[in-house]
């Protein structure tokens, strides 16, 4: 992501008058993990207002088409016998993939290189092409190559499958319970926003992915959309924190360093 992994672009909300015509979509990169990677002249909780919760985007665990494993216990059991030797695309140091990787180590007890691109889809060229072994990556820069079988797909870090590929399991399902990782998508308001303009803002927002065409067209990329009681600022708030706690540990044990 451009700015420094969005920081540049969220300072500038954060400092914003709160009138509500400056609002940020926030998403796990500017309001988790960033807080995390950086030094940052502003609080990714403390500063902004939430508004709702848009959508979330389950990542895959990926591998090339060659990758002689069929399953994710299979592929985890070829992880342990390369000794490090395998190789793992990410969108950048910090990235959603590169943190799930490691999140992904821990639970495993697996090790593999890291391989950071200056994006995603420069990274899903080279898995495409079997440069590199597998990537975590969420299904809008992923699915197509999936269903084309240009690339396998072992498990969505979720607890429900994608409708857009139902045929894909969960996590759960192929063997690494617990394995949950979502790069999704807020709205948020600088700190100080009238209450009254943050909740009609929530409204619309609600309004907004009632729609059906809206929620056919998210659920055609992978997305996933939030049940209505959990689209509400306070709603947001609360698994803003609770992601914090989840990963900031897990970045900062890796001693991960934004770029």
């Amino acid at each position: 992501m451009a700015g420094a992994n969005g920081s540049i672009g969220t300072g500038r909300v954060a400092r914003a008058t709160p009138d509500g015509y400056t609002l940020l979509v926030g998403l796990w990169n500017t309001h988790v993990a960033n807080g995390a990677l950086y030094a940052l002249p502003y609080d990714v909780l403390k500063d902004f207002e939430p508004i709702s919760l848009v959508a979330s985007n389950p990542e895959l665990i990926l591998a090339k088409k060659a990758m002689p494993a069929n399953d994710l216990k299979g592929l985890i059991a070829w992880l342990k016998e390369t000794r490090e030797k395998a190789t793992a695309g990410t969108a950048g140091v910090g990235s959603p993939g590169h943190v799930a990787g490691i999140f992904f180590q821990n639970l495993t007890g697996t090790r593999y290189q890291f391989v950071p691109y200056r994006g995603g889809s420069q990274a899903m060229q080279d898995l495409v092409a079997g440069q590199i072994d597998m990537m975590i990556e969420p299904p809008t820069s992923s699915l197509p190559h999936v269903l084309a079988g240009s690339i396998k797909a072992y498990a969505v870090a979720a607890q429900s499958r994608l409708p857009a590929a139902s045929d894909i399991p969960t996590v759960d399902e192929a063997g690494l319970p617990g394995f949950y990782m979502s790069n999704w998508y807020a709205l948020f308001a600088p700190r100080g926003t009238p209450r009254n303009v943050i909740a009609k803002l929530s409204a619309a927002v609600v309004d907004a992915l009632a729609d059906p065409i809206v929620r056919s067209r998210l659920a055609q990329q992978g997305q996933e959309i939030p049940p209505p009681g959990l689209q509400t600022p306070e709603a947001l708030r609360t698994y803003q924190k609770a992601e914090i706690e989840k990963w900031w540990p897990i970045i900062k044990a890796a001693n991960i360093k934004g770029e």
